[in-house]
């Protein structure tokens, strides 16, 4: 029997997300954890957090968390595989307009 390459998957769920750091916002994307969508922002909101105190990040996002008082995260959507979340991600950040993305 010879080795087969796995197909690789493309029927995960990402999470589209909308950090809202005091009163500027951040769409973002991450990769679900089961069925715990809000567990997995969660997550991710925290590794951005840690990238701002840690990794001393240049990213506008980063900046922002430095010295927010009030932040906050929501789901937006969940969509199955990854280019298509990628692609509903530019989508939303096109209309939404958000201010902490780096463009």
């Amino acid at each position: 029997m010879g080795s087969m390459m796995r197909k690789k998957r493309n029927d995960r769920n990402y999470i589209l997300y909308q950090l809202t750091v005091d009163d500027q916002t951040y769409i973002g994307l991450t990769v679900a954890v089961g069925r715990a969508f809000l567990r997995s922002v969660k997550v991710r909101v925290q590794k951005h957090m840690s990238r701002a105190r840690v990794e001393n990040k240049e990213w506008t996002v980063c900046k922002a968390l430095m010295n927010a008082e009030v932040i906050q995260y929501e789901v937006l959507e969940v969509v199955r595989g990854r280019k298509a979340a990628y692609q509903r991600e530019r989508e939303l950040i096109y209309t939404m307009e958000p201010t902490l993305n780096d463009f």
